[in-house]
């Protein structure tokens, strides 16, 4: 099972880290050990600025390579959210450096994953979802602000990557990101329900 990432794919977040609006997709990877197991995120000790990035995820239940976007539709049956903690301190002095962002991103347990849910129980291109950090909203988003849906962002990276059934992508974070610290509480809400519920220490 291998983790493709999407970046900038929210323009208001893009903006907010000051980056350029991509033409394609931002893709970057995660390993399988980035996964969190629990609901325990320990802040790890190389960095002092580790930010929480809320995303809807799609599971690939079928396996494809050179995917069409008018098929890609057929290749995930089901969604959840993810957070993508991010150590926003690496990450800057590495992009400084012209390096990988792979230290900053795929880190253990730098992947929350929440259960699944049928996809026909929403309305994917106008899906809400939004963060809770000590009962406060950080973020809130909706799939509609989106750069490139989810038939895009399959066709595009099945270009490169063999995409095989387990797979998870994570498909971008709207503005709102922010700093977590110990003792903070993270709540992930899909249209309203929370599905997440993630202590920070």
């Amino acid at each position: 099972m291998k983790i493709i990432c999407i970046g900038r794919n929210y323009s208001e977040h893009a903006k907010e880290l000051g980056n350029e609006i991509p033409e394609n997709p931002v893709i970057f990877m995660k390993p399988d050990t980035a996964v969190l197991k629990g609901n325990d995120f320990y802040i790890p000790e190389f960095s002092n600025d580790i930010h929480y990035e809320l995303e809807v995820v799609i599971k690939i239940s079928k396996g494809g390579k050179y995917i069409q976007k008018e098929t890609a539709h057929k290749h995930y049956e089901e969604i959840g959210l993810g957070i993508d903690f991010t150590a926003r301190d690496l990450q800057s002095e590495l992009k400084s450096k012209g390096l990988p962002w792979e230290l900053a991103k795929g880190f253990d347990g730098s992947a929350v994953v929440s259960s699944f849910f049928k996809k026909e129980s929403f309305s994917l291109e106008n899906l809400q979802f939004s963060l809770l950090k000590n009962k406060e909203k950080v973020q809130d988003g909706n799939t509609k602000d989106m750069m490139f849906n989810f038939d895009d962002i399959i066709a595009f990276a099945s270009q490169y990557f063999t995409l095989r059934v387990g797979d998870l992508i994570f498909t971008g974070t709207p503005k709102g990101v922010g700093k977590v610290d110990e003792n903070n509480i993270l709540e992930a809400y899909l249209e309203e329900k929370k599905i997440l519920d993630i202590r920070i220490l």
